[in-house]
């Protein structure tokens, strides 16, 4: 039995705090895109990720560019600490030496590590989800959506997607355009089954299941190769290589997670089943590249964000307490 070391989880939180900050523009465009063609986003008004920057910007005023910036960085300092300091320790209950891990040891850890932390971190990814989409239309602070919803729907509504009071759009339509912020209360549509918590969770799987191992391994043939060291060029290159795996592996993920956070409910049943049901019908109505939606900004937020990520994760691990 090791005895557990806190530092991964300390390091692991200030780094993802540092990263989000940086990033989080470029992850507030993924979002819009990705939410468009969507039941109640069918009009088109991004045609890419920097228009998308420019026309928010002007339209909704800069500050809207980090519209969820308190849920998301609330989100990496727990989500963040959990996923680095579990992904570290379960690698250290495997094998003691770093030079003996193996690719099936770092992505079974990673799995585990990232179901891990996204469930318990997933109240913060719900509101994020919902700030980011909705931008100008929700009103009030972080704590008082939060208390929003734990009043309505109680403490499950923090872990459920679906139910109406979650997503002001199922409460609420706009007079007018899109951007309209007169709001009129429709109809209270009855709690449903939990439903973001599980794509969230299978994202995670893919992301730091396919992120830290590629990037552990990645580092490790840098240094075995004897042309490079341990230093800030070797974590950018891993870092890099990273970033681009876990967009290619997680995008199609992302983007049924994504509107199933933002789906609205009508009729009595939520527009995706689950999953595979959003993956098949996305495929089907918008054709397979629509879960690819989003797509570069997903891999030049998780490129930069990686970068940041690692190199800053890698400097706090030298200091000397």
């Amino acid at each position: 039995m090791i005895d557990l070391n806190w530092k991964p989880f300390i390091y692991g939180g200030m780094a993802s705090i540092v990263a989000e900050f940086g990033t989080f523009p470029i992850d507030l465009t993924k979002t819009r895109l990705q939410v468009q063609g969507q039941c109640q986003y069918t009009e088109v008004r991004y045609r890419g990720m920097f228009h998308a920057l420019f026309k928010i910007g002007k339209e909704e005023g800069i500050r809207a560019l980090y519209s969820g910036i308190s849920p998301a960085l609330l989100r990496q300092a727990s989500y963040g600490t959990i996923k680095i300091g579990t992904y570290n320790s379960l690698k250290r209950l495997f094998v003691t030496n770093p030079e003996d891990e193996t690719m099936v040891i770092n992505v079974f850890c990673g799995v585990v590590s990232g179901v891990l932390s996204s469930s318990l971190a997933n109240p913060t990814d719900v509101l994020k989800i919902r700030m980011q989409a909705q931008g100008s239309l929700l009103q009030g602070s972080m704590m008082s959506n939060f208390m929003n919803i734990y009043q309505t729907e109680g403490t499950r509504g923090l872990w459920r997607v679906s139910p109406a009071l979650l997503h002001l759009v199922s409460l609420c339509s706009t007079e007018g355009s899109f951007r309209s912020r007169h709001l009129v209360c429709r109809t209270h549509f009855p709690p449903r089954p939990a439903q973001g918590v599980i794509p969230t969770a299978q994202r995670a799987a893919i992301v730091v299941g396919v992120e830290l191992p590629v990037y552990d391994i990645t580092k490790k043939h840098l240094l075995q190769s004897g042309q490079m060291g341990d230093t800030i060029m070797t974590h950018f290159i891993s870092s890099f290589t990273c970033g681009l795996a876990g967009a290619l592996a997680s995008n199609p993920v992302d983007v049924v997670r994504t509107r199933m956070m933002n789906q609205r409910v009508s009729s009595g049943a939520p527009m995706y089943k689950g999953t595979l049901d959003g993956l098949m019908q996305t495929w089907k109505n918008e054709g397979f590249f629509a879960l690819y939606k989003g797509f570069w900004p997903n891999w030049l937020r998780l490129g930069p964000w990686n970068i940041i990520f690692f190199i800053t994760f890698e400097q706090l691990k030298k200091l000397p307490f």
